[in-house]
């Protein structure tokens, strides 16, 4: 099959067609799955991130070792598992959660799954750049081990905070594509269905790049905040 094959009239003008028509919507769902699943995640993975920090030994607020050991073993056999597998993992926790295993909800659940051990560790990574002489001062005017984490940990890290969760954010991004495979809607289950099944090598191609550009904006977007809120900067 060579490149004029792929790329003929016929499948220039269905090109077009599903560029009017199917789209804007696929924009949407992928829109509006990256960014819900973004937030469930972050709701999860943060507080887990901040346990992983302020309950280590040497943390302001130590728990039991094999707690933390428990804790570490599950979120690194989460992040173990290449995301493909794991949706068909939690088929059975879509269908008790949303009542399907297939469509642009469903998928969000196997996309919280992947992320918010993802996002655990990042957080994890933000908040262990704090300068330690910050925490110290703080601990040495009395402050709480709550007052610690809410006050100062988690401000000190907002400018690492908002890139790391960029990253998430387009990680998740590439994921809700490939939640195209069980009908996850969105640009990647239009990849998936006339790029791969109907071989609209075209159509394939206008919904690569629109997930490229995508990623582009939020990836500008994120770099944006986090240069404006860093300190360091002014």
């Amino acid at each position: 099959m060579d490149f004029a094959t792929l790329f003929t009239v016929e499948k220039l003008e269905k090109a077009l067609e599903v560029l009017i028509n199917e789209v804007p919507f696929a924009i949407w769902e992928t829109f509006y799955v990256t960014l819900l699943s973004t937030f469930i995640a972050l709701v999860i993975g943060l507080p887990l991130g901040v346990l992983l920090v302020a309950g280590d030994k040497n943390g302001v607020l130590p728990l039991p070792r094999w707690l933390m050991a428990v804790l570490n073993a599950f979120i690194n056999l989460l992040r173990s598992i290449p995301f493909l597998i794991l949706m068909i993992l939690v088929i059975p926790v879509s269908r008790l959660i949303v009542g399907t295993s297939v469509g642009t909800v469903a998928t969000i659940v196997p996309l919280v799954f992947a992320a918010f051990p993802f996002v655990a560790r990042i957080v994890e990574s933000s908040l262990r750049e704090v300068n330690p002489n910050i925490i110290e001062a703080a601990q040495s005017m009395g402050a709480s081990p709550l007052q610690i984490i809410v006050k100062v940990m988690i401000p000190e890290s907002v400018p690492s905070l908002i890139s790391n969760v960029t990253i998430a954010i387009t990680t998740i991004l590439g994921y809700s594509a490939m939640s195209g495979v069980i009908g996850g809607g969105g640009l990647g289950q239009i990849a998936i269905n006339y790029g791969y099944y109907r071989y609209q090598y075209p159509t394939m191609v206008v919904a690569v790049i629109l997930l490229i550009i995508m990623v582009q904006v939020f990836q500008s977007i994120g770099t944006y905040f986090a240069v404006k809120l860093d300190k360091r900067l002014k």
